[in-house]
């Protein structure tokens, strides 16, 4: 059971929880931009870019998601009218139905990948060693709130 922590974090982590949170809510601002230009609800624009890196049963998108199945059955019906997504029995047990990014599909989910100004300005202004340190700091970072949570 975790011990419920009694210090205040100090000066400096407020700092970086409050920058993390700003980056975190510049993200999100400009992928919903993103996915409005090419006609995407945010949600949307989600689902298809976890299906764009592969094909996942419906439960699992909507854990990835956070919401219920029902909500992802309706997004995938609507990607699916678009023909970006499709659905397909699942190889290794044909009851589950996997949703499958179609190579349309793919394309606008890279699309949509690097049209988001996030990426190209502030981190293109950062030397590749000083990418590579953020990246594996943010691993860190992961790696132990997954071990936490």
């Amino acid at each position: 059971m975790a011990v419920p922590q009694t210090t205040r974090p100090d000066e400096l982590t407020m700092e970086v929880v409050d920058l993390i949170g700003s980056v975190v809510a510049l993200y999100h601002e400009e992928y919903e931009e993103a996915a409005g230009e090419h006609a995407l609800t945010g949600a949307q624009a989600k689902l298809l870019s976890l299906l764009s890196l592969e094909p996942l049963p419906m439960r699992k998108l909507a854990h990835k998601l956070k919401c219920e199945p029902s909500n992802v059955t309706g997004i995938v019906d609507r990607l699916e009218a678009r023909g970006l997504v499709e659905r397909r029995p699942d190889p290794a047990d044909r009851r589950v139905k996997l949703a499958v990014a179609t190579d349309e599909g793919r394309r606008v989910a890279r699309s949509l990948r690097e049209s988001l100004r996030f990426a190209r300005e502030p981190l293109a202004g950062l030397s590749e060693e000083e990418r590579l340190t953020l990246r594996d700091l943010l691993r860190r970072m992961l790696g132990a709130g997954s071990r936490n949570g």
